[in-house]
């Protein structure tokens, strides 16, 4: 008994052994003591210096809330067509040299003191601000479109490898065509801001806006946490309204720009050592546009016609068909929002950097492909958290480690999610047919 006990036992080491189980667990502990490594720098470093950490903190903000934007597009793309969009980095560049030539040649943001020369110059500037960043939305919704249409449509019923193969063909295409003189350049522009940029300190920032924010953060909260509760006991309006919009806002909006207010006004107070922050009017209008574009984004997929239908589409495409429902329009729709988040990006990005090339939307594009599956692809809030962790991680290793160890951390940790949490941290575990 204890023979056929024992060869039962060397027989599931060795099929453990044949699948690769033991090779992957202690795979998951190098990487894993790796993470807790990098850690334990950061961390050492932030407590020696904690002026750097919090200017880190806020910096890794700004680039997470535009990594967010350009995940969103992946994440939305693969949910429905399961593609990896390889070009879609390259519908952010687009984004940002569309912006680039509406504010240098054609003097968009300036349009509205053009037509009404005694108009409010703080109205005037966010009215020319948004007017830029919608053509530079609509221009990316237009140019994923096309390439869906032409593309990626022909290949739909191929093997996905074709699919991904023509992605990084359109990818290259855009980068370099954009490269020649008579399109773009192949130069690193100085990008024209259209709104002056300028540090916002712990002087100028009235203790009242912070109360409000976290005042509309802690009521949205309350209200979804009642929400909740009530859901969970079977309540069916109360999960309805669990979702709305409003309550995203408030928490997101609320939450966010809070946090970063509260630093820029209590950070130079805790640390005992004289530190200004170097925070700009730029970082918390970045942060403002991308929670708008994200609940915006939220209220189409789940509240009207076309996200219900790309809903429907990401579920089950041969059924969807049946139902009356244009799959191929759906689609399309989809890559239009995907770019025209791409494109809010481009100028968000742009404006807090300064500087354009026409290669510029490679590495960014790459890290909120990485965002996406982090957060777990298919998913919106996975999407946008995935590019906040993405955001930190990078900066605070530039910041306490080394500045060319910022991509290897990033990428590592993607290795890190993979071997633990293959789905990512909002992803959903794939089920086993029977």
């Amino acid at each position: 008994m204890s023979i056929s006990i024992e060869a039962r036992r060397m027989e599931q080491r060795m099929l453990r052994r044949r699948n690769g189980v033991i090779l992957n667990r202690i795979s998951q502990v190098i990487f894993a003591l790796a993470g807790v490594l990098v850690l334990y720098v950061i961390g050492r470093a932030a407590a020696a210096n904690l002026g750097v950490f919090f200017q880190q903190v806020l910096n890794g903000l700004q680039l997470g809330f535009i990594y967010a934007l350009i995940a969103l597009g992946y994440t939305m793309v693969y949910g429905i067509v399961k593609l990896i969009n390889f070009a879609h980095g390259d519908v952010f560049m687009v984004g940002a040299f569309v912006s680039y030539f509406s504010i240098s040649l054609l003097n968009l943001h300036q349009w509205p003191l053009m037509v009404w020369p005694g108009m409010n110059p703080t109205a005037a500037m966010v009215i020319g601000t948004v007017s830029v960043i919608l053509v530079s939305m609509l221009t990316c919704s237009l140019l994923a479109v096309t390439m869906e249409r032409f593309a990626y449509r022909p290949l739909r019923a191929m093997p996905r490898i074709a699919a991904l193969i023509i992605a990084i063909g359109v990818s290259f295409f855009l980068e370099y065509f954009g490269g020649l003189p008579f399109v773009f350049t192949n130069n690193y522009i100085t990008y024209p801001r259209p709104f002056a940029v300028y540090s916002v300190s712990a002087e100028v920032i009235p203790p009242l806006w912070v109360a409000v924010l976290w005042g509309g953060f802690a009521v949205s909260a309350i209200i979804y946490g009642l929400l909740r509760v009530l859901g969970r006991r079977g309540n069916l309006r109360a999960q309805a309204w669990q979702r709305n919009p409003l309550l995203q806002f408030g928490m997101l909006f609320g939450g966010f720009l809070g946090v970063a207010l509260t630093i820029i006004l209590l950070a130079p107070r805790m640390i005992r050592t004289h530190f200004e922050l170097t925070a700009s009017n730029a970082m918390l209008i970045i942060m403002g546009i991308s929670v708008i574009l994200l609940v915006i984004l939220q209220y189409i997929v789940r509240y009207t016609r076309i996200g219900k239908a790309m809903r429907a589409s990401a579920y089950d495409k041969p059924t969807s068909r049946l139902m009356g429902i244009n799959v191929d329009m759906v689609i399309a729709a989809t890559f239009a929002l995907a770019g025209s988040l791409a494109g809010a990006g481009g100028v968000l990005y742009a404006t807090a950097y300064n500087r354009i090339h026409h290669l510029m939307g490679i590495i960014p594009g790459l890290k909120a492909f990485v965002s996406a599956v982090i957060g777990g692809i298919g998913s919106i809030p996975g999407a946008f958290v995935g590019a906040l962790i993405m955001g930190l991680v990078e900066v605070l290793s530039a910041g306490f480690i080394s500045s060319p160890m910022r991509d290897a951390v990033a990428f590592s940790l993607l290795i890190i999610v993979l071997l633990i949490r293959p789905q990512g941290i909002f992803g959903e575990a794939p089920g086993e047919k029977v």
